[in-house]
């Protein structure tokens, strides 16, 4: 015999909003960001980390020639950084925040990709205390280059 606690206990859990719903995600709803990196490398485990805190699900694979990877996949040399990503589709090159990848995602802009260049001071996985310098996320494709976003 069920008793009212019990009844009770089991209307609220029925009634409840899916976690979904409440704006969690789940790793299956997440996506997957393919990660090469040198494994000599501590700021692209930062930005790794930024990844992962931000709901990314990440895999990340260990390279001693990172440059190979960059020209199998054509990211032009003068969008080189550090690591290169693949995410649905999509080449990250170096030091991209998970916002501008977020709404590449939600966009979809007829591109390759997006670079963040050299290793600008203040971008994810690049942070130094309160410096910061501008920086910009450059989306490519073969047609040329152009601005995505400013930081």
């Amino acid at each position: 015999m069920i008793d009212r606690r019990m009844f009770m206990t089991a209307l609220a859990a029925a009634l409840a909003p899916a976690p979904a719903a409440l704006g969690a995600t789940s790793a299956a709803d997440s996506p997957l960001v393919k990660v090469v990196r040198s494994p000599d490398c501590g700021c692209c485990g930062a930005w790794i980390d930024h990844l992962r805190e931000a709901g990314f699900v990440v895999d990340v694979t260990m390279s001693d020639d990172v440059a190979a990877f960059k020209e199998q996949h054509g990211v032009p040399q003068a969008l080189w950084s550090c690591h290169t990503a693949l995410v649905e589709g999509y080449l990250i090159e170096g030091h991209v925040p998970a916002e501008a990848i977020r709404a590449l995602l939600d966009q979809r802009p007829e591109a390759a990709g997006l670079a963040v260049p050299g290793m600008p001071i203040g971008s994810p996985g690049m942070e130094m205390g309160d410096q910061t310098e501008p920086y910009d996320v450059i989306a490519w494709s073969a047609s040329g280059t152009s601005v995505f976003a400013q930081y």
